[in-house]
């Protein structure tokens, strides 16, 4: 028999998704194979101190994630990665604990400082292989106003959008701000969204329709991030996602839509409001729209230099003429059963436990693909 894997699940984390990592890490902690798998579970606090498995264990099975203690662990708890030398990778190690050497990092840390190349940075440079995607690409990922310029270069279809820093928000007053307002209005108009431009599961994000409410969800999306948002708004919008799994030659499920009460599908409604919702796997669409979703997808997924797995969410413009737009990517999207990530998967042939052994076999192939590069001048 091969000799297990160590697999060092990493989740909690610095972001305003903190609640939804620990939810995604309890489901894939649980479904690893423990015949294949060493699972090493390892907590990152809010305030961003490494804890080892025996601490995130503990929050592992601590009942109702709004409940946990998050912050203020004691100091000798820490663990610190330590840079690996020549081909030794990094490990970790605290006061009076080393762990054992990590095979790989399934990374379920959504948001910044995790899912925006921060962390992936840190693993690339201490030599150590991690599911999903590069540092470009998951920093690419998160700034929605990156991803969408990117795409909207190769051609994909994005809705207009206007892009402001807190700092240009925060200097413009009087007649100057009423001028920029004017402008947003010009390039968004109403309805329009408005977004915290590196920050996942609808965090902060406002739906205005007018000035008052423009000014609001500015302010209420600048508590998030340094750059803001204010996308173009559809009337009716249709939510359609799709799943797509693998490196240079990915695949993609059936389309998925979820049907919600909500006036948009924001953080509450997401995960902790959900009594209403219905998700409908495949999405009543035509087989061409079908394709077409599909292909915009693997478009998406490799434009952005995509690796290992990503939710790819689009909308359709229901009340006009059924155009599609491509609304974001999620390179590590909520990883539970229920999420739509893997029940997309699964009405497409591909159940929880084997989406858990594709992305860690991908992880590994990329770490491979990469040893490749030649390191010294010939």
């Amino acid at each position: 028999m091969s000799k297990k894997l160590n697999v060092a699940v990493v989740f909690g984390g610095r972001s305003g998704e903190h609640e939804v990592s620990v939810m995604s890490a309890r489901s894939v902690v649980e479904n690893l194979d423990r015949e294949k798998y060493n699972v090493i579970p390892l907590y990152v606090s809010r305030d961003g101190q490494w804890l080892p498995p025996a601490q995130a264990e503990a929050q592992l099975g601590g009942g109702d994630v709004k409940a946990l203690k998050t912050a203020g662990f004691d100091a000798d708890q820490s663990l610190a990665l330590v840079p690996g030398v020549g081909s030794t990778p990094g490990r970790w190690q605290g006061a009076n604990i080393q762990l054992d050497q990590i095979d790989i990092i399934f990374p379920v840390v959504h948001g910044t400082y995790g899912e925006d190349g921060t962390l992936q940075g840190m693993m690339e440079m201490a030599d150590i292989p991690y599911v999903g995607a590069g540092v470009l690409a998951s920093a690419l990922g998160m700034d929605k106003a990156l991803m969408k310029a990117v795409c909207e270069q190769a051609g994909i279809p994005v809705l207009p959008a206007f892009t402001l820093t807190r700092a240009h928000w925060e200097a413009t007053q009087g007649s100057g701000r009423e001028e920029l307002l004017e402008q947003i209005e010009k390039t968004a108009s109403y309805p329009a969204f408005v977004k915290p431009c590196n920050l996942g599961s609808s965090v902060g994000i406002s739906k205005v329709r007018n000035r008052e409410e423009l000014r609001k969800g500015i302010d209420e999306a600048a508590r998030f991030d340094r750059k803001i948002l204010i996308e173009k708004g559809l009337e009716s919008p249709r939510e359609i996602e799709l799943s797509v799994l693998g490196n240079d030659h990915p695949e993609v499920s059936l389309p998925g839509e979820i049907i919600h009460g909500g006036d948009f599908y924001d953080y509450q409604t997401k995960y902790f409001e959900t009594q209403g919702q219905q998700t409908q796997i495949p999405a009543h669409l035509t087989e061409e729209q079908t394709q077409k979703l599909q292909e915009l997808a693997i478009k998406t997924f490799l434009t952005l230099d995509l690796n290992g797995l990503s939710r790819v969410d689009f909308l359709l413009d229901a009340k006009g003429d059924e155009s599609i737009y491509l609304n974001e990517v999620n390179t590590m999207p909520g990883f539970t059963p229920i999420s739509m990530y893997s029940m997309m998967w699964k009405a497409s042939g591909r159940p929880y436990h084997q989406l858990l052994d594709e992305l860690i076999q991908l992880g590994l192939e990329r770490h491979r693909d990469r040893t490749r590069n030649q390191t010294t001048p010939v």
